[in-house]
Formats: C-alpha cells, sequence, structure tokens
C-alpha cells in the first residue's frame, strides 16, 4: 500500500513518521531533540538518520515537510530559520527529490499545522479557520475556502505582530508591544524575570527584604535562580496563585485576545484553533483570551476559540495532508 513521510523541521526538535494515505494511524515515528549547537547540516544529517530508519528500503509516494522558519513553498527554499544558523536559501525540496526521488511539498510550520488541524483535528469540517501556534514564538496560519492561504509573498498569518500596546517593551522584530513579546513563553519569562530583578536591586539599594516578596512561588519553582524561569513554569505559578505570574499571564493572555479580536474584524474565520505550549495554560487564561476576543471583536462578527486537538504533531499531519494533496493531484493529472 503507498504511504506518505512526513517531517517536521521544528526549532529544538526534529522528527519524522510514516503513515498509509488515507490511515490516522503511524507506521512508524521517530523523533530526536537537535542539539543546542546545531546548524543546518546537523539537522540534515539528524534527519536523514531519522528518515532511513523508517524506510527500509521502501519509497513513499511522496513527502510532506514542515519547517521552523520562513519558506518559499512555490520554490521549496527555506528563507532561513530563527533558531538555528545556516539554513539561508537552503533549496529543501530540491534536495530532498533528488535523493529520494518522490515529489515534495515544503511550507512553514504555522501553515502545515493549520492544514493538519483542518483535515484531521479541531477545524474538520469548517471552510475557513485560522491556526495559532504559541509557544517560542506567535505565528499563525490561514486556511480560506479550505486551502492554505499564503499572502503574496507568503506572510500571511503572522498574528504574532500584530502590536497591541504601542508603548509596551521592545519586540525582537524591533516594534513594541507585540502579541509574540507579550505572550509567548520565553518573553513572558524574560518579563517576569525583569520584574523580579528590580525588585530584588530595590530592596538591597534599602537594605530590608519587604515582609512578603513578589513572585514567592516562582522563586520556589526555580530555587531563586530566575534564568531558569520558563513560560510553562509561569503558566504553573499562576495555577499555584501566585500573584505575579497571575498578573504576567492575565497580560499574555489580553494581547493574544485582542490580536484575535482584531483578526476576527478583519478576516471573519469560522475558527480560531489554538495550539503550541498555550494548551497547558490553565481555565483561566483560556476564558481572559475568550472575554478579551469577544470585547474586541464586533458584535456583528461570530467566532469560535477552540484548543488544537493534534498536540505536538500538527505540524506532520499536516506535512501528511500536504504530500496527500500531491499524491491526490498526480491521479487525477493521470487519469
Amino acid at each position: 500500500m503507498a504511504f506518505i513521510l512526513a517531517l517536521d523541521f521544528g526549532g529544538t526538535k526534529l522528527a519524522a513518521a510514516t503513515v498509509n494515505i488515507g490511515s490516522r494511524k503511524w507506521l512508524g515515528y521517530e523523533r530526536r531533540l537537535s542539539p543546542g549547537s546545531a546548524d543546518a547540516s546537523t539537522d540534515l544529517e539528524i534527519m536523514r538518520s531519522l528518515i532511513y530508519s523508517l524506510l527500509h528500503d521502501t519509497k513513499p509516494a511522496a513527502i510532506g515537510v514542515s519547517f521552523g522558519g520562513p519558506v518559499d513553498a512555490s520554490t521549496g527554499t527555506v528563507r532561513l530559520s530563527h533558531h538555528v544558523a545556516g539554513w539561508e536559501n537552503i533549496p529543501l525540496k530540491g534536495l530532498l527529490e533528488e535523493e529520494f526521488g518522490v515529489p515534495v511539498g515544503l511550507d512553514n510550520d504555522a501553515n502545515v499545522a493549520a492544514l493538519g488541524e483542518h483535515r484531521f483535528g479541531a477545524g474538520q469540517g469548517y471552510d475557513s479557520l485560522f491556526y495559532i501556534t504559541v509557544s517560542t514564538g506567535v505565528g499563525g496560519g490561514w486556511i480560506l475556502n479550505g486551502k492554505p492561504w499564503r499572502g503574496a509573498g507568503g506572510m500571511a498569518g503572522e498574528i504574532g505582530h500584530i502590536v497591541v500596546d504601542p508603548a509596551g517593551p521592545i519586540c525582537l522584530c524591533g516594534k513594541r508591544g507585540c502579541v509574540e513579546r507579550l505572550a509567548s513563553g520565553p518573553y513572558m519569562a524574560q518579563n517576569v524575570r525583569e520584574i523580579l530583578e528590580k525588585v530584588d536591586a530595590l530592596a538591597a539599594s534599602r537594605r530590608v527584604l519587604p515582609r512578603r516578596q513578589r513572585g514567592e512561588v516562582l522563586r520556589r519553582l526555580v530555587g531563586d535562580n530566575l534564568e531558569l524561569l520558563t513560560g510553562q513554569l509561569v503558566s504553573e505559578a499562576a495555577a499555584a496563585g501566585d500573584d505575579l505570574a497571575k498578573e504576567v499571564l492575565h497580560k499574555a493572555a489580553w494581547a493574544l485576545g485582542v490580536g484575535i479580536g482584531n483578526v476576527a474584524n478583519l478576516m471573519n474565520p469560522q475558527r480560531f484553533v489554538l495550539g503550541g505550549g498555550v494548551m497547558k495554560a490553565g481555565e483561566d487564561f483560556w476564558r481572559v483570551v475568550r472575554q478579551v476576543a469577544r470585547e474586541t471583536a464586533l458584535l456583528e462578527v461570530d467566532f469560535e476559540i477552540v484548543p488544537a486537538v493534534l498536540g505536538d504533531d500538527a505540524p506532520l499531519w499536516g506535512a501528511v495532508a500536504i504530500a496527500s494533496i500531491m499524491v491526490e493531484a498526480l491521479k487525477f493529472s493521470v487519469e
């Protein structure tokens, strides 16, 4: 039976899987973390080893690829990776087609995950949806009229860089108060860290300790080593009642809600599907996101905000969808 090979080049992990066409169960699945010192060559070699451990001298009908960074889907070229060096202008589609001799489809991870949720997850049965991933960054992918929509230059869906607080902190992109700067995991951790460092500096200058330190739960979770703070720990501390963690998490949910409400006004999708680390943020986070989005959008604009159901495998299932579409197109052209 014909099968698909799905690949996920993430910022910190690499994954590969095989699945029979039309099936919802992996034939094989391999995953490995990318070393902290990795470059494009390292990632390619690791992925190659994962692929060959799955194929066992067999040949897929097609390969679908999700890449964690900007790509030119029309040419199959990776523009760059924000997390791994050496990916600038790498013709990944061409490299894979040359080595394995089958059609290859490639897109960025948000677009691919959107397609995965549309075909296999929370977007089944909907013609329009906007998939948002909230983790290391905040990205988005569109499905319009049942098909991916990438925009004129392939940059559609960048909800992470909608400015919601012009007086807010500076984002990596250079603007102030972007959704990503307030809502992504690393930035939430940075915001908490900066507040606690100011508290400590003030206490040291006065040579006294406050009766009750801010962020007590956060400090306990990291043993007072603020460099160990992560977005996940902020969520855990908020759930445990830490006032500072709750404040930062509320601001993140507010920023995401404002972004979603504005997108709802602009494009009016039926569903917003949220995935990534946000899945573990807790019910209060989801309540604030939904409330603020509803308050931001026009009353006449109807939409839902739901959690993704494919989890970390959304990019892989999206890669399956990309490859399946190519196989279907080839069958149609032959017929």
